[in-house]
């Protein structure tokens, strides 16, 4: 199952469940797709054909909506 958290121009963000433990969130357009950590402070974790100015805006993203992404991880993840 991956939960979508919010949608924003052509981008899906969303968790894989049962991946790994460290908290963060995929995002993913018909380009491409990126994993960010969402701690200890956002951070590109994997690219996989996300230009730099995809990944820059969509970085920009994830940082003004920390709080909700990691509000949605801890309701999806809590059992």
């Amino acid at each position: 199952m991956s939960p979508t958290v919010f949608r924003w121009k052509s981008y899906r963000f969303l968790f894989f469940s049962r991946e790994e433990e460290r908290m963060h969130v995929h995002v993913c357009c018909p380009e491409g797709e990126a994993k960010f950590w969402l701690e200890p402070e956002v951070a590109i974790g994997v690219n996989h054909g996300l230009r730099s100015h995809q990944l820059s805006e969509v970085r920009h993203v994830v940082e003004e909506r920390r709080d909700e992404i990691i509000a949605t991880w801890r309701e999806h993840f809590r059992s």
